[in-house]
Formats: structure tokens, C-alpha cells, sequence
């Protein structure tokens, strides 16, 4: 007998919108690149020496990468130990009271429409095993996965790494030349990459890859556009 259950995602799929390694990489190198080129156009506005626009450049990108590194860690590690906290508290709260806690799941579902014996019943089918209503009492309590937690440190060397990685582009032409030239380069390869940068976020917004690609570019355009005014300004002040 063939199964006649539709198949959901023949009909469509979903994006990840709830994070995810990949995304967050995509948001590291952008504010790299936007951060990076925005701080070594602003001291080049200020017509000073190449080498110390590079020397600018790469505390701009280690200061930066180290900065998203730690702020990652100390965010995901707070997180996670408050879930952690709250996930104690419900677990010793399941065995030292299993019924109020199965009630409780069964009015949670109820109040989702599920009629009273049917919630009750799922309520009581969860509570068969502890470690599957610890999972579920999380997810409708808590609104978290105890297993989809992540993992502080790797947050931080994915920040650190992307980061970097953006905030190397616009400087790479700073290594090879200085002056005028490698200021039109550097301009050249930012805005290139912030427009696969956008395009790339097109995938996870599921918006027009031009639109994402062209917002990013006039983003990290105008960022350095300002910077670099400020620059030249100061730079023939003093």
C-alpha cells in the first residue's frame, strides 16, 4: 500500500532562520569588510604615509577580530548558562512534581486549541519518558532546544575567523602598493566583496540577490565615503 501523506517539502521548503554557523560567518566578514575599509579610507583621507594606513589597517583587523571574538564567546556562555539554569530548575521541578507538570503541558496545549482530552493525552504520552518532556517542557516553556544550545568557543573562532577574513580584503592592496592607487584598489575589491557579501545574504533573507548585493555595496560605500571626508578634512587641518 503506497503512502498517500503529502510531502511537505514538495510543496516548499524553509530557510534556517533561527542561526547557524554559516550565517554567521556571512555577518562576521561583512562587518569586517565594512568596519576595516571604512577605518583605512579614513586614515588615507588623511594623505599619510602607506605605511601607516597598513599599520592602521591591521590593528583594525586584529583589534576587531579578537573584539567579535570575545564579545561572541562572553554572549553565547552567558546564554547558555542561563539555559542551562533554567533547564536544572525544570528538570528537578518534573521529578519532584511530574503532575503539575503534566497538567501544565496539557493547559499549554490546550490554550493552543487542542481540545482538553486530547492535550491531556499528549501531556501523558510526553511524560512516559523524563528526557523527552524535559526537551518539550524547554521548547513550549522556555522556547529553547537543550540540544541546539552551541558551542561558546567555536562561536568565537568562527566571529574571529570571518571577521578577519573581511577585514583582510580592503587591506590586501595596502601590502602590495600605497598612495592613490592602492586607495582606488582597496575601494574596488570592498565594494566587489560587500556585493557578494549581500548576495550571499540573499540566501538566508530570500530577498532579490541584486537588491541584497546593491544595499551592501551603498552600505559599506557610504560608511567609508564619510570616513574618508573626515579624514581629508582633518588631514588638512593639522
Amino acid at each position: 500500500m503506497s503512502d498517500r501523506r503529502p510531502n511537505h517539502h514538495r510543496y516548499h521548503s524553509h530557510r534556517d532562520v533561527t542561526g547557524g554557523a554559516a550565517r554567521a560567518a556571512v555577518f562576521g566578514v561583512s562587518d569586517g569588510l565594512v568596519s576595516n575599509v571604512a577605518l583605512i579610507l579614513g586614515v588615507a583621507g588623511a594623505s599619510v604615509d602607506g605605511r601607516i594606513v597598513l599599520l592602521t589597517g591591521l590593528a583594525g583587523l586584529i583589534a576587531g577580530a579578537v573584539s567579535m571574538a570575545a564579545g561572541e564567546y562572553v554572549s553565547m556562555q552567558a546564554q547558555r548558562e542561563l539555559v542551562e539554569r533554567e533547564l536544572r530548575i525544570e528538570s528537578e521541578s518534573l521529578e519532584s512534581h511530574p503532575d503539575v507538570e503534566q497538567a501544565e503541558l496539557a493547559a499549554i496545549y490546550e490554550a493552543r486549541g487542542i481540545d482538553r482530552d486530547t492535550s491531556r493525552k499528549i501531556a501523558e504520552e510526553v511524560h512516559r519518558d523524563p528526557e523527552v518532556a524535559l526537551e518539550v517542557h524547554a521548547k513550549e516553556e522556555l522556547g529553547v532546544d537543550p540540544g541546539g544550545l552551541g558551542s561558546p568557543t567555536g562561536a568565537a573562532i568562527w566571529s574571529f575567523l570571518a571577521f578577519a577574513a573581511g577585514a583582510l580584503i580592503p587591506l590586501v592592496p595596502w601590502m602590495i602598493t600605497e598612495g592613490k592607487l592602492a586607495t582606488i584598489t582597496s575601494m574596488v575589491l570592498a565594494g566587489a566583496a560587500a556585493g557578494v557579501v549581500g548576495a550571499v545574504l540573499s540566501l538566508f533573507t530570500g530577498k532579490s540577490a541584486w537588491f541584497s548585493a546593491a544595499r551592501q555595496v551603498l552600505i559599506a560605500a557610504g560608511a567609508s565615503a564619510v570616513t574618508f571626508a573626515i579624514g581629508r578634512a582633518v588631514g588638512t587641518t593639522i
